[in-house]
């Protein structure tokens, strides 16, 4: 052990005689206090460690401070943390430009703490209302001021298959049936959400009249302008469709399950 120890301190000596032969490392040597013609990694250590305690302030504790917790928003993958390790190390830096007298950076960190806090605050309230968007009730009852007034009357068609799609419906009062696949729709039902997504903008299903009614309705170029306006409606808007989708797969799935059972009764029946 004692042997390693020495061979590794030889060869730490041999690296900075060798750099000391450079003059600009020699420079540095002598301006740190040392003699390069008599320089060893323990007067290297020695004197680096006389340097870093004589500059160990509380103003330099809290520079050291700030600049680890800069460093961690660098490893940040998200932004809330991000932005709060920002603030702290900003925190740090104002207390180091008040205690150092360095106006300069008390100024540029007293700056970026409101600056960070806005942002925050910002992220903060649109995950909230993204949450309360996967919560709340999806009937879009909400987008009334919105829309216009339509009446629809028995055998009437609100929309046909493969038809060129450019607004949506609310229903309010009547029936009406998705001929399709049988599906009637009661009060209160979005229809034709699905084309809003569509590449080419057309209709998915044919919807008719059954009952007299009223509905509301309102076009694609204003739903694309509450969009831009209201980031909640956007992902408001994900969870309707993600719903009406999964909805529908669960009507296949029973239709597939209710013909997967006529054939095997079927098929006992003539055994």
């Amino acid at each position: 052990m004692m042997s390693s120890s020495a061979d590794f301190s030889t060869i730490l000596n041999r690296i900075l005689d060798t750099a000391a032969d450079n003059l600009r490392i020699a420079k540095i040597l002598v301006q740190i206090g040392l003699d390069p013609n008599n320089i060893t990694y323990e007067a290297l250590f020695n004197r680096l460690l006389e340097i870093g305690l004589a500059n160990i302030t509380l103003a330099n504790m809290f520079a050291l401070i700030g600049a680890i917790f800069f460093v961690a928003t660098l490893l940040m993958q998200t932004m809330v943390p991000l932005r709060i390790a920002n603030m702290a190390g900003c925190t740090f830096f104002v207390a180091f430009g008040a205690l150092s007298g360095n106006v300069a950076t008390f100024l540029l960190y007293l700056l970026l703490l409101p600056i960070n806090a806005v942002r925050l605050r910002q992220m903060r309230n649109l995950i909230k209302k993204a949450r309360l968007a996967t919560e709340s009730d999806t009937s879009m009852e909400w987008l009334r001021p919105f829309m216009t007034e339509r009446r629809y009357r028995r055998g009437d068609t609100l929309c046909k298959k493969d038809d060129a799609a450019n607004e949506m419906f609310l229903t309010i009062t009547g029936r009406y049936l998705v001929t399709e696949i049988g599906v009637e729709l009661p009060p209160g039902r979005i229809v034709g959400e699905l084309g809003f997504l569509t590449p080419n903008k057309q209709r998915t299903a044919t919807v008719e009249c059954i009952e007299d009614g009223q509905v509301l309705t309102i076009t694609y170029e204003k739903l694309l302008e509450i969009y831009f306006q209201n980031p909640q409606f956007g992902y408001y808007f994900l969870v309707l469709t993600s719903q009406r989708l999964l909805e529908n797969i669960s009507r296949l799935e029973g239709i597939v399950a209710q013909e997967k059972a006529a054939r095997q009764g079927a098929g006992a029946a003539d055994i």
